[in-house]
């Protein structure tokens, strides 16, 4: 005669694997999807801005829960289903490297570094797929000196990669390009330049 499963064991064992993945990404590496309750655009929107803001903050691996979808329309993971469908978008934009299952309901998100952001930020530009109007050579003369000089310093280094000239006009360019692509993936608030100048630094760090 079989044993009579406990019908505790599953709900415990969920919040074993719950506490596992809080120890190892912690609340800073974390989108918690399921308990925000977002529509399927609201939850793209959110993904959107929440991974750009992890990956110039140097965190490599995240973890984005979904829910397993059960009280979807057919059992359908609605909300997992429209992070999926975002992924190889934002792999083109040079903000996630790959991603994989990591449960029913949750993914494991590789983030790319930096640098593949910048490179794929002058890909889009020589494609003239580029949006509005960003920041222009003026709008440098509002950073501080600090921040200007990691500019310049970026601009260099990632034209010597090319094998192009640093003249002057050059330098000035691919400092705009740099700071309109950095500016885009760094949150508002108070502390933006700070992490402005980090997320250069960590470009600098990688390879070119």
């Amino acid at each position: 005669m079989k044993k009579r499963r406990d019908a505790g064991s599953k709900p415990q064992l969920k919040a074993l694997w719950q506490a596992m993945d809080e120890a190892v990404f912690g609340a800073e590496r974390t989108l918690n999807l399921r308990e925000l309750l977002p529509s399927a655009a609201e939850a793209r929107a959110r993904a959107d801005v929440w991974l750009r803001a992890r990956q110039v903050t140097r965190t490599e691996e995240v973890l984005i829960i979904t829910g397993r979808g059960n009280q979807s329309v057919g059992g359908i993971g609605i909300i997992r289903q429209e992070i999926l469908e975002m992924m190889p978008a934002m792999r083109r934009k040079g903000i996630v490297e790959s991603w994989r299952e990591h449960s029913p309901g949750s993914l494991i998100v590789q983030l790319a570094p930096v640098s593949a952001l910048l490179g794929a930020g002058k890909r889009r530009r020589d494609n003239k797929d580029t949006a509005a109007a960003g920041p222009t050579q003026e709008s440098l003369s509002g950073l501080q000196a600090e921040t200007r000089e990691l500019l310049r310093q970026l601009a260099i280094r990632n034209l010597d990669a090319l094998s192009i000239d640093a003249d002057e006009q050059f330098v000035r360019q691919e400092m705009v390009r740099s700071f309109s692509t950095l500016l885009s993936s760094i949150p508002d608030g108070g502390s933006r330049e700070a992490l402005l100048q980090a997320a250069i630094l960590y470009a600098l760090e990688e390879d070119p």
